[in-house]
Parts: structure tokens; sequence; C-alpha cells
């Protein structure tokens, strides 16, 4: 599965990337194994992407559980019929998403329902439970900002199946200057109780987590720095048990992080 997605891949919302899909192919071009479209994609989004690219695995980062049907998924997945796609599937926000069932039962009822092949599937896990439940009934788990601290766990829950986060990243080498560009990005999650919970459990106080984040916590989440600062702090995820990390960069610079990381070698 790793060989599918590659070491490294790219994340970018679809609010972002919908209007510039076909610069995926530069992606592409650059050596990343996997463009995930983020924010509940559509999948006729998806299917552009495909089309506008030859090799690189496009994913969803996450297909959001209260927004989509499970038959109208795998019906869309089926007709796709493509090697190149990866369904990544996660239960959203219970601040935005209204719902009568628990997150957790909602998630298991979708996959009950929803009729993809398991090794072309993964669930958004963040804590043990869904990271089990990843482990049990996928390929594996796409954890979304989360500290290195996170992999090491994630990896021990999983076993060998697929580990996949996503790491917020910013290629700018003055401190303030990089931990401004975060707290706008992380503003929006500070209001979030399944980040905020989760990041406690990794020892930050509610105080750290509350806006606009410690600096510890800043750093924790957001890999900043030169290219190559940025580059190893990608390959720590790798190092504490990462089959493959998806990279979202908040100020560009692709290519230069595809020259750090050595993607054409």
């Amino acid at each position: 599965m790793s060989h599918f997605l590659g070491t490294f891949g790219v994340w970018g919302s679809h609010y972002q990337w919908a209007d510039k899909i076909d610069e995926v192919a530069e992606l592409e071009s650059l050596g990343f194994g996997t463009f995930w479209i983020g924010s509940s994609p559509e999948m006729a989004l998806v299917e552009r992407a495909l089309n506008a690219t030859k090799s690189i695995t496009i994913a969803t980062g996450i297909t959001n559980v209260w927004q989509t049907e499970p038959e109208a998924v795998s019906a869309e997945v089926a007709r796709l019929n493509s090697d190149r796609f990866l369904l990544g599937v996660g239960i959203g926000h219970k601040q935005i998403d209204q719902a009568y069932e628990k997150p957790y039962d909602k998630l298991v009822s979708y996959l009950d329902r929803l009729d993809v092949p398991q090794d072309r599937l993964v669930l958004a896990a963040l804590g043990p439970k869904v990271l089990k439940l990843a482990a049990e009934r996928t390929a594996g788990a796409h954890p979304y900002l989360v500290p290195v601290e996170h992999t090491v766990e994630a990896r021990k829950v999983l076993g060998d199946k697929l580990l996949a986060p996503e790491v917020t990243v910013v290629v700018e080498e003055d401190p303030q200057a990089a931990r401004a560009i975060a707290r706008e990005q992380l503003s929006y999650y500070f209001n979030l109780t399944n980040y905020t919970n989760s990041w406690q459990r990794w020892g930050f106080s509610a105080d750290e987590v509350a806006a606009p984040g410690s600096d510890r916590l800043i750093d924790a989440l957001v890999a900043w720095g030169s290219p190559d600062q940025v580059a190893a702090k990608l390959r720590a995820h790798l190092d504490a048990g990462a089959d493959h990390v998806a990279v979202q960069s908040l100020n560009g610079h692709y290519a230069e992080l595809a020259a750090a990381l050595r993607l054409k070698e």
C-alpha cells in the first residue's frame, strides 16, 4: 500500500484546489506519490484530478460520513474504477455536522453499508478507538494535524496497517513569521473539540490548545523552517512509524520541498 501512495504526497483542501486541479500534474512531475483532496470533496473533482494526471494516486482526505451516503459513494468509486484512487473516510466535527447517531456508531454503520475494497479504503483517525477500527475494517489510517508522538502510538495500534498522517508545514525560517502563518490556519481548529481533546491527550494543557495556541503546540503540529529543516521534520514521522506523509504546505514551495525530500532520487 505504501508503494501505491509513495513515501510523500501533498494534501490540499478542495476549496483551494478546485480551480487549479490541473496543477496536480506539476506535483506529479516533482515526484510526489499521492494528492489528497481534503475537506469533503465531490467525486467529480477526484475524476478531474485523475484525468489531469498519469501516475499520481488521488485520495480523499476525507469523505465526510455525515455529508455523503455510503451507497452513493460506493457507486461513484465503482464507476471511477481506477487503480489510482484511495477513499479516505472520516467523521467530521460535531460542532459542524448535526446528527442523531453517536460519531463512532455512525462510522461503524457507514462502513457496514460501504461497498469499497478494503485495500482502497482508509479512515481519518485520531483516538485509539477509531485507530483500532481502521486496523480492523480498512487498509489503515489517515490522521490529520497530529504531533509525531501520535504517529508513534498510532503505529502500535495499527500493527502493519497503513499509517499516512497529514503534516502541515510552513517554509519560513523566521519563527515569528512562520508561527503567524500557522496560527492563521489553526484558528479554525481551536474551536473543534475532536482536535483540542486529541492535543490534550499528548500533554498540552487546556490553555495551550485554546486560541491562539502556545508556541509549543504550534511547533509540535506545524513543521516550519528551511526546506531542509521541514524535510527533516517530515522524515521524523517516517522514523516514528508512518508509511506515507501527506504534506500540506501553507505557503507553497513544493518544488523546494521535493528537492529537499530527494523525491527524484
